[in-house]
């Protein structure tokens, strides 16, 4: 049970904190909230129309629960279907090859955003509709590629997804677009087949629906009067005045400023008996409104298209604003007093029928929830939007690693995408991103996992098998051998073409000590060993290729169990000024500095790669954030620092191991100091840092793992003093 406990420690605790503001919440408002939609929805329980503008997906679910319990108890089991989504989307992500603490991530958004919370309490088809995501994103990705009847099992979530939220008919893209990419399967018939079975068990559910709204409405389709989209988006921009229309068609010119036009009111104006004003015997409201928005759309298509990815782009503000043709956003905020959206009697007439109590708020708890809500407590739309382009980002990783995880963020960040672009061409309310945090969380958890999966494992404890192979060549080689007390470590991978010149250009002694150079060859395959030897260097030849970061702990190790008690490294391939080694020297010889590194930044730097340029700058922006010290560059290879500090720290990273040996020193409280050095182009060789991204996303997954383990955990950490 403690094992089970420590594991799963950072989502219990999350799970505690969304538990309790459900809990707050399921008290504050009592029995349950009530938007404009509830009434809707439980006025067609008992006749569950096909005619009214929500699909009845919602009310075959809510009927059987009233008929257990009140409304308080439909809310109750939303905040408990939430709450199951948070730890399903864990569960999702770990069985999908995501660390623990990225899973728990990814739940984040669900347990503790405001929003999400608000909706639960309301009346609403919102969180069952949720739950119909995650059951697609399960069905589709828990078990590899899905079969065919996994996959027709998730066409019949779609279907029902739907007749649930109209919106959801957008989901049967991407879902089709997976069965057919996965695994390649487009090239075979079998995956022709499959995306025809899930396309089937969509119509299996939507097509009888739309015959019933043929049958009591006389139209086709999934909803009743529920209006014109096309008409509601070409009306909130027309410029009617600019357009060619018959007098009747002009009868549908919106009157109010283009400023002030809300897309809702026009999209659901035909609810309004009243509208557009009078028309001649027998004329079609919708053909008409249709025929204006045809000829509003072909006049002002930029402009039409212009606000609908404006709207997109509005799930993407960090903050929440909401514009005068928004819906309000108030409408999805805690307030202080119970909200009205019918007449007092009649939100009073239901909550008896169902509760025998009068709606009411606990002012108390009330502001606590509001004031969370307002101050911070949702998911900004920027972290969403970083979510998906982590998803995105993996159609950069070459080598495909953890198949299943990459092909997952993919469908979950083109899901995500594709119901948000969905809704604003709909309209914009941020009611419709929350099924975004069912999606895009996923969509960056999977992303980063397949983005930082390292392509070789963690390092065991030194030494390890190859480790001792390494030592056992180094006394071959050198029997006896006494290295002098300052020793340079140069790691290794087929440098021939520069390591001569790197050894050439190195100083026989600095600050009256004598340097030797120990190269750790690290499994390489040309002759790097022979050439370094040759110049009178230390040479080590490690059997196996595991990284630079493998290599120089051996180093470490080796330099200083022979006699090293200062360390240099540098690169063998040319890009550091060996003449610029008494600078990074001199504080570990005068006592004021256990580590030493130099600073492109501070110094000079030749760059040949912009996004390298800027990964700099972040980096050392992140290392300065985690560390509380100003740092300008964490990934400098020209560094010195103290032989036992060096063996002290731990380093596990085959990879990435600048920002570990950094981090792992300001952890310990070693003294650190920055230098101004130069960094020249490499002068030969090529490089072994792979695509910017995955490098990048790399380091970042060792930076911040060390500072966990070294700050927050407090592993291998022994405070020497205060670092400077």
């Amino acid at each position: 049970m403690t094992g089970f406990l420590r594991r799963h420690a950072f989502l219990l605790v999350l799970l505690a904190a969304g538990t309790t503001l459900r809990a707050l919440a399921w008290v504050a408002y009592r029995p349950a909230l009530l938007y404009i939609d509830s009434f809707r929805y439980l006025d067609n329980l008992h006749g569950l129309r096909a005619d009214g503008i929500n699909p009845v997906g919602y009310d075959l679910l809510l009927k059987p629960l009233l008929a257990v319990g009140g409304l308080s108890f439909v809310a109750a089991v939303q905040h408990l279907t939430g709450l199951a989504i948070a730890v399903g989307i864990y569960a999702l992500a770990r069985r999908l090859g995501a660390r623990n603490w990225v899973g728990a991530l990814a739940a984040a958004p669900m347990l503790l955003d405001a929003y999400q919370v608000q909706i639960e309490q309301n009346i609403m088809a919102e969180v069952l509709f949720e739950a119909l995501l995650f059951g697609l994103l399960w069905l589709v990705l828990a078990k590899g590629k899905p079969s065919w009847r996994r996959i027709a099992l998730a066409g019949l979530v779609v279907g029902f997804g739907v007749l649930v939220r109209l919106i959801g008919v957008t989901i049967a893209v991407p879902f089709l677009l997976y069965v057919l990419a996965a695994g390649s399967a487009w090239r075979s018939w079998r995956g022709w087949r499959d995306a025809g079975i899930g396309l089937l068990a969509i119509l299996v559910v939507v097509a009888p629906y739309a015959a019933q709204v043929k049958a009591e409405t006389g139209k086709w389709g999934l909803s009743g009067p529920s209006g014109s989209m096309l008409y509601g988006r070409t009306a909130a921009v027309a410029d009617c005045a600019k357009l060619r229309l018959d007098p009747v068609v002009r009868q549908f010119c919106p009157t109010e400023p283009v400023a002030n036009r809300l897309v809702d009111n026009y999209t659901h104006a035909d609810l309004d008996p009243a509208w557009p004003g009078p028309l001649p015997p027998g004329a079609d409201k919708g053909a008409l409104a249709h025929e204006f928005a045809m000829t509003a759309l072909k006049a002002q298509w930029w402009d039409v298209a212009t606000s609908i990815l404006g709207d997109f782009g509005k799930s993407f503000q960090f903050t929440r604003d909401t514009a005068a043709t928004d819906v309000p956003i108030d409408r999805w905020q805690f307030q202080l007093t119970y909200p009205q959206f019918a007449d007092p009697a009649a939100v009073k007439a239901v909550t008896q029928q169902y509760d025998g109590t009068d709606p009411e708020v606990n002012e108390p708890i009330a502001v606590f929830l509001r004031d969370y809500q307002i101050n911070g407590g949702f998911v900004p739309g920027a972290v969403l939007g970083f979510f998906a382009l982590l998803g995105l980002l993996t159609l950069l990783r070459r080598k495909k690693p953890r198949h299943v995880a990459r092909s997952g963020a993919l469908f979950a960040a083109g899901t995500g995408l594709f119901l948000l672009f969905g809704s604003a061409v709909f309209e914009f309310s941020w009611r419709y991103q929350l099924p975004a945090l069912v999606l895009l969380p996923v969509a960056g958890a999977l992303g980063f996992t397949t983005l930082t999966v390292a392509s070789r494992r963690r390092l065991g404890s030194y030494p390890d098998t190859v480790d001792e192979g390494a030592i056992a060549d180094f006394h071959d080689r050198h029997p006896g051998a006494k290295l002098s007390e300052l020793t340079v470590v140069i790691a290794a991978y087929n440098e021939a073409g520069g390591i001569g010149q790197v050894l050439e250009k190195m100083p026989d002694e600095c600050l009256g000590l004598r340097v030797d150079v120990l190269v750790v060859v690290d499994g390489g395959t040309d002759n790097t060993a022979a050439i370094a030897e040759d110049h009178g260097a230390y040479v080590c030849v490690a059997p196996t290729n595991r990284g630079q970061g493998a290599a120089l702990r051996l180093g470490y190790h080796l330099a200083a169990e022979n006699g090293a008690k200062y360390i240099v490294t540098t690169d063998g391939d040319g890009q550091y000024d060996n003449s610029e080694m008494a600078e990074l020297l001199a504080p570990l010889l005068d006592g004021t500095a256990d580590f030493v590194t130099g600073s492109r930044r501070l110094g000079h730097e030749e760059a040949d790669s912009r996004m390298r340029w800027v990964g700099v700058r972040v980096f050392a922006w992140l290392a300065s954030v985690l560390t509380w010290r100003r740092i300008t560059d964490t990934s400098f290879g020209f560094r010195s620092l103290r032989a036992e500090l060096a063996c002290a720290i731990p380093l596990n990273e085959p990879q990435y191991q600048s920002s570990e040996l950094l981090l792992g020193a300001t952890a310990r409280g070693a003294r650190v100091l920055e230098r101004p050095m130069s960094m020249r182009l490499r002068k030969a060789g090529k490089s072994k840092k792979g695509g910017s991204v995955v490098y990048g996303a790399n380091y970042a997954r060792v930076m911040t793992g060390t500072w966990w383990r070294g700050y927050v955990l407090r592993r291998g950490r022994k405070r020497t003093g205060r670092a400077s």
